[in-house]
């Protein structure tokens, strides 16, 4: 006689292992190691989680879940809105190989009527789930990682070269807020690398027309233009409104007085710089690792490294740094992966290779180092002129 759904339940409740509400209270609260899975649909999800729960739909799970669960011998608990759900999923995880997963008997109803610990997932609209859906789909990203983005503050220094991709990518991942900085207007000879920029917008000033293709792209971004240079007089100003500093300046009084603020106010600044054929990328976090002063104590003659007006550069090559910073800015951001702290990632374009240099922290450097004697803005046009 063929078994009947209750048949079916009766025998999968069998042959997993089922655990009570109370009893997985009690390991949450003892910090005892735990998966949580939460095997409902998505709109249950939104109206409420056991915190720190990973969800997974059951309809999903047989394609998910190795992504988003690799470890096969982690304790799982798995919960639906009253048992049943879960418990198929058990199931399910126990024929997948996974060798330690209970279910949840009763489900979330219950936990939720008991007063129990819920948390809200974060409010995204039905329009930012559908622009972000790629992201919500990366375990690493998901819905609290995307209000993450939402939520951040990025400083773009220069809207040229290497700003120009990095802006684009950020405001297509969903950072919130952008600020811009750069004096310039836009030049026919900026639109052979500067992809922000248009002909039809050649004249306007860069945060203008950089703003337009921003808002062209995404909606949600907000822009904080800066039509003037960073200098000591305005540097705290423009920083303090930011929680990371996108570098993509092209001349060294700039950057030591980047440094120097980033070191005073412990910004992360993820720094970029492109010569010819060749760039280089590094993220300079305060009290972590090493500063630019680290890098480079003292400036280069002006002869041994002349601006790209000078020397010229690949227009493609900007293109690919400038997407490495924001990728790194992103990382930080979700607090996700290996920045590149303490190491040098360069590029040479015509050989098509990428090398990396581990960079150390100084303990005598003036400006992060165990004694600092650089303890408020200097004289960087001076400095440099000297160096």
């Amino acid at each position: 006689m063929p078994k009947t759904y209750s048949d079916l339940i009766s025998d999968v409740r069998k042959s997993i292992r089922e655990i009570s509400l109370n009893d997985l209270k009690r390991r949450l609260d003892d910090k005892v190691p735990t998966v949580l899975l939460d095997v409902r649909e998505k709109e249950e999800y939104r109206a409420g989680y056991i915190p720190g729960a990973i969800s997974i739909p059951r309809a999903f799970l047989e394609m998910q879940v190795e992504q988003k669960l690799p470890d096969k011998s982690a304790p799982i608990v798995a919960y639906c809105a009253g048992g049943t759900r879960s418990a198929l999923a058990a199931q399910t995880l126990k024929e997948l190989g996974y060798t330690n997963v209970e279910s949840a008997n009763p489900g979330f109803v219950r936990w939720k009527d008991l007063n129990y610990p819920v948390e809200q997932p974060p409010n995204l609209t039905d329009a930012q789930r559908d622009r972000y859906s790629r992201h919500l789909l990366l375990p690493e990203v998901g819905e609290a990682g995307q209000a993450k983005l939402l939520a951040a503050k990025v400083l773009l220094l220069g809207a040229g070269g290497l700003g120009s991709p990095a802006a684009l990518y950020l405001a297509a991942a969903g950072v919130g807020t952008l600020g811009l900085v750069d004096a310039d207007v836009v030049d026919n000879s900026n639109l052979q690398r500067q992809i922000l920029h248009a002909t039809s917008r050649v004249g306007k000033p860069k945060v203008d027309s950089a703003e337009t293709a921003i808002r062209d792209l995404n909606p949600d971004v907000k822009v904080v233009k800066f039509q003037e240079r960073v200098d000591s007089s305005n540097v705290d100003r423009i920083f303090d409104q930011f929680d990371i500093i996108v570098d993509g300046c092209d001349n060294f009084p700039t950057r030591y007085l980047v440094n120097d603020a980033s070191v005073f106010k412990k910004k992360p600044v993820v720094h970029g710089s492109i010569f010819r054929f060749e760039g280089q990328v590094t993220t300079f976090m305060p009290g972590v690792g090493p500063c630019y002063r680290c890098l480079y104590p003292e400036p280069p003659p002006p002869h041994l490294a002349p601006s790209c007006q000078e020397a010229g550069v690949l227009g493609i090559l900007p293109g690919i740094i400038g997407v490495i910073q924001a990728t790194e800015a992103v990382k930080l951001i979700l607090g996700q992966g290996s920045p590149l702290i303490g190491r040098l990632l360069t590029y040479d374009s015509l050989k098509m290779k990428f090398g990396e240099l581990k960079l150390r922290r100084d303990k005598n450097c003036p400006a992060c180092g165990e004694s600092p004697t650089i303890t408020s803005y200097i004289d960087y046009e001076g400095f440099c002129l000297i160096g």
